[in-house]
């Protein structure tokens, strides 16, 4: 892996103010840590940082980073991108030796079409994307490369079959990378329960609305109770039309 020259500066301005700023001003704000040194604010242009990371491949690239005349081999460990713009708005650099072996994250690529797949309609799934490795600096890989073109239904590839030179594997050797699956089949009921099905809710139907008539008629009954007819109005007493006249 080749080492990429990119030039930032030291940043005053620390703080979510000074990272406004930086980034109001064209530049990424960053960390410099490692290698048991105080850590150190810096900044790198944004557009010097996407020209140097189009001249890297995979997941670990190594930057020589130049700040104010001083050089510091560095990995970039994390890039925290904006969810809308999916700008760069801060990066982690770690300083290393490019001597001493470091521990990293590498992808795991799958090549090839398994017969399981190919002849049988089963389905590939990738059950472990990246693996953890020890190496040097300038051993990491852009990826680990597992051909599965002999893969039948229900086999499997785990860590322990991965090969690659001059680095060391850290990840569980028994975990499974990759495994071919049957295909889905969906389950067809007989003809004989989808007859039966479509004859019983009629019936349901038919049994419940002899419930909600035999309901309405009781409602009825209720409502019409014999022996309480309106009483007549009282008549008029003849006094009071007498009275009336004279």
């Amino acid at each position: 892996m080749s080492v990429i020259p990119l030039t930032g500066s030291r940043r005053e301005d620390l703080g979510k103010g000074g990272a406004r700023k930086a980034r109001a001003a064209g530049q990424i704000p960053a960390i410099l840590y490692g290698h048991g040194e105080q850590p150190i604010a810096v900044a790198v242009g944004a557009r010097d940082f996407q020209l140097a990371m189009a001249q890297t491949k995979g997941g670990n690239p190594i930057v020589n980073l130049n700040l104010s005349g001083s050089d510091f081999t560095a990995l970039i460990r994390a890039v925290q991108y904006d969810p809308i713009t999916h700008g760069v708005l801060h990066l982690d650099f770690q300083h290393i030796s490019l001597t001493e072996r470091i521990e990293v994250e590498v992808a795991v690529q799958l090549t090839g079409l398994p017969v399981g797949v190919k002849d049988s309609g089963g389905i590939l799934e990738q059950i472990m994307r990246t693996v953890e490795v020890r190496c040097l600096p300038t051993a990491i890989p852009s990826a680990i490369e597992v051909d599965v073109s002999l893969l039948g239904i229900g086999d499997s590839v785990h860590v322990r079959d991965l090969k690659a030179e001059n680095l060391e594997i850290l990840s569980e050797p028994d975990a499974t990378v990759a495994t071919v699956v049957p295909p889905t089949v969906m389950e067809e009921k007989p003809a004989e329960e989808v007859a039966a099905a479509a004859t019983a809710e009629p019936e349901l139907s038919v049994e419940r609305g002899k419930k909600e008539e035999e309901g309405e008629e009781g409602k009825a009954g209720k409502e019409a109770k014999p022996g309480k007819e309106a009483k007549p109005g009282k008549e008029a007493k003849p006094g009071k039309e007498a009275k009336e006249s004279k």
